[in-house]
């Protein structure tokens, strides 16, 4: 190559932002406070945002993972990061979960999960909300570095 006058090309690094925690709406308490252990089935759901590259463009995937049983009860895809994308996961799990009255769903402080359409939902079951503490991407990682080996997609 070196003879040749040839290089190899390095793709261009491209960062995906999945958190909008820069905006005006209401955020909740941290709750669930890095305690990533659940002793029953819907007690505990965290919930997180992530990107997979495919050849036409970035998916965005929203997940619901239950910590009981490290189960993904809710998911969806889309090609558009907004509240509709992690509404249609959490009516998913909703509709595929039994919910008591003490379900605590934590999620970061973006603006899709603190959205009014997206709370009122969380409103409407009883459901407890949980929040990360601004710039404290610990507070969620369970979602984010879930065991491949643990966690998958069940009933």
């Amino acid at each position: 190559m070196r003879d040749a006058g040839l290089q190899g090309a390095m793709p261009k690094k491209r960062r995906v932002i999945t958190t909008d925690s820069n905006h005006t709406l209401s955020v909740a308490d941290n709750i669930l406070n890095r305690e990533f252990v659940a002793d029953r089935p819907n007690h505990k759901w965290v919930t997180d945002i992530t990107y997979i590259a495919t050849d036409e463009g970035w998916l965005y995937l929203a997940t619901v993972l239950d910590l009981f049983n490290r189960m993904i009860v809710g998911w969806s895809m889309s090609q558009h990061i907004d509240e509709r994308l992690v509404e249609a996961a959490l009516r998913m799990a909703l509709q595929r979960r039994s919910v008591d009255a003490n379900l605590l769903h934590h999620s970061d402080r973006g603006s899709q999960y603190a959205s009014g359409g997206y709370q009122r939902l969380l409103s409407d079951w009883g459901i407890t909300v949980s929040m990360s503490r601004r710039g404290n991407c610990y507070d969620d990682a369970y979602v984010i570095m879930m065991p491949s080996s643990k966690a998958g997609i069940g009933h």
